[in-house]
């Protein structure tokens, strides 16, 4: 029963925000009284927590899959940020503006969880990418793999990206574009290129 309140949780907060969906809500949806649910989470911050860390382990098992494949390193990139925004809902609900905002303690955590799998694929991202003729060889990987993970929870601000002037898909899109142009050798433009005029 607890999987089942969390998967069910994580669909309603990340269509709907962490702040406008009640307990009530989530037992409606369920079929289930509101006392189930209290009989494994203590309230709605102890929820809106394991439901974090549960859409969280799911991604960074989906991201870590990616990186095994060791695909083109520029394909790769494009390739995680489609499995981030699928499991996000495209991020229509700004589910980590919201879990900022409102439960900031909730959110420094899994900051510093999220910093540590993305510093990981994204350090052997770069290291690819250099001993494959992609990117530069005179790139500082420890410094662009901070600006990178920086710049993708800025994206995030939606106070800076309002929703209804940018989707989360094209902010991506933007920011991806803009990384690689500032890393990629010649041969990386040429396979950025090829990448960017197929996904159009």
């Amino acid at each position: 029963m607890r999987e089942k309140i969390l998967s069910n949780a994580a669909e309603l907060f990340l269509n709907y925000g962490f702040k406008s969906i009640t307990m009530d809500d989530i037992s409606n949806h369920l079929g289930i009284s509101k006392k189930t649910i209290y009989q494994h989470f203590d309230n709605k911050t102890s929820l809106v927590e394991a439901v974090s860390l549960h859409v969280f382990e799911n991604i960074s098992c989906g991201i870590s899959g990616i990186c095994a494949l060791k695909k083109n390193p520029i394909e790769e990139i494009y390739d995680v940020k489609q499995f981030v925004l699928e499991h996000l809902k495209d991020e229509k609900s700004s589910p980590q503006y919201q879990l900022q905002k409102y439960y900031p303690k909730i959110f420094s955590t899994l900051k510093k969880k999220q910093f540590e799998v993305m510093q990981e694929c994204v350090k052997d991202n770069l290291t690819r990418g250099v001993e494959q003729g992609l990117y530069r060889s005179n790139i500082n990987i420890e410094f662009i793999s901070r600006i990178y993970f920086n710049c993708m929870v800025t994206l995030k601000d939606k106070e800076l990206f309002p929703l209804n002037n940018f989707s989360m898909n094209t902010l991506m899109e933007y920011y991806l574009e803009y990384h690689l142009r500032g890393i990629c050798t010649e041969k990386g433009l040429l396979t950025l290129h090829k990448f960017i005029n197929n996904q159009s």
